[in-house]
């Protein structure tokens, strides 16, 4: 009689298959979409971001995550929209087929908006560290954004020109883009409070318009030369704010620039060169810390240095704290099916390195923080928070 059982190569398949077959039941694969540009002229900006999401992905897996008994194994798919909105609205569906638990992103208002309700039909949530106000006006129930909005950022930068730098005239240029244009309303929307309020003699001489990818503004900068501006607002990003700076320096235009979140990122300073004088630029990012927050965010700026070799520019910091959101909702929720942790998430209360986060029932961050930067020595420097 063998004392050895034996088993049938066709036997051992089976029982290996099965083996195989529990230990991926005993895991959760959730796939977290990212999108923002990763090609353009503002790549780096999106880098940022797509390397914030990474910075969670890597600490969730390494922290053994289990939502109702599973450990939980989250993979980051990333996407290039190139800040175009046709090519947005496609990654979206892309990402709606891929049936992802979850979307952080986008970055830009002119994506975010049209994608908005792609993933609202599909049921997936939405995250952004988009500002403008449009971009959750549709009452979507699945769409978010961790940073104040454009009109609390205007707000701020029309009354800080009337108010501190004491501007008498201000010249206004945007990009058209749904970001650049919004933003720039809203800032000569306070412009013309304050006018009204206190300040009837100060005067918006000029409104001109740009794209987000022009690099020749001496028509535009040589016309606003003509009204004396004490301040120039910029309505866009970094790539063209340098630009401009440089032609501004050449053109013996001495007027401040002030411009929102897409000015005021760490590249600014290597963009506009020698262009760029102490304290000629004002700007301000649709976040920031209370100094009771400070010691977790600084310390993810001296963990995303160490990790990537280079400095956080502005919004890595929100979609990290965006993807930890997700995760919150679904152990919360023990379910990363996003029909089921979506009221957890409309609901939330999470300390996050960027403060404590909970959403109103439009999707805004509640008590959003605006900080105010300038650059010394080449360097961004902040002056003052304020959370609403």
């Amino acid at each position: 009689m063998w004392n050895k059982l034996f088993i049938s190569p066709l036997a051992a398949v089976l029982l290996c298959s099965m083996s195989l077959s529990s230990f991926a039941s005993d895991e959760m694969i959730i796939k977290i979409g990212h999108v923002a540009p990763i090609s353009g002229p503002i790549s780096h900006l999106g880098k940022d971001n797509e390397n914030g999401a990474k910075m969670a992905i890597e600490e969730l897996n390494a922290q053994g995550i289990v939502i109702n008994g599973k450990k939980a194994k989250f993979v980051l798919i990333a996407e290039d929209d190139a800040a175009d909105p046709k090519q947005g609205t496609a990654i979206a569906q892309k990402l709606v087929d891929a049936k992802v638990n979850a979307v952080a992103g986008h970055m830009n208002s002119g994506t975010s908006i049209p994608t908005s309700k792609i993933y609202f039909d599909a049921g997936i949530p939405q995250i952004a560290t988009s500002t403008s106000t449009e971009y959750n006006a549709k009452g979507y129930k699945s769409t978010f954004r961790v940073v104040a909005d454009d009109g609390q950022l205007g707000g701020m930068l029309g009354r800080y020109a009337v108010e501190n730098l004491h501007a008498k005239t201000v010249a206004v240029i945007d990009d058209r883009t749904a970001y650049g244009q919004g933003l720039a309303d809203q800032f000569i929307k306070e412009i013309n409070k304050e006018i009204k309020r206190k300040a009837p003699s100060v005067k918006i001489t000029q409104r001109h318009f740009t794209t987000d990818k022009s690099t020749d503004f001496n028509g535009i900068l040589t016309a606003i030369k003509a009204s004396k501006p004490d301040v120039i607002f910029y309505g866009g990003n970094d790539a063209v704010a340098g630009s401009m700076l440089r032609q501004m320096k050449t053109l013996g235009i001495h007027a401040r620039l002030m411009g929102g979140d897409g000015v005021c990122t760490e590249k600014l300073a290597t963009l506009a060169g020698d262009a760029l004088k102490e304290g000629q630029v004002v700007c301000a990012e649709a976040g920031g810390v209370t100094n009771t927050e400070k010691k977790a965010f600084d310390e993810f700026f001296i963990a995303y240095q160490k990790r990537f070799g280079i400095p956080v520019q502005i919004y890595a910091p929100y979609v990290y704290d965006s993807v930890m959101l997700f995760a919150s909702a679904m152990q919360q929720a023990k379910s990363s099916d996003p029909a089921v942790y979506l009221p957890f998430l409309q609901k939330i209360h999470h300390k996050g390195i960027t403060g404590n986060i909970a959403f109103d029932s439009k999707g805004n961050v509640k008590e959003g923080t605006i900080t105010l930067y300038t650059y010394k020595a080449g360097k961004r420097t902040s002056f003052a928070s304020v959370r609403g």
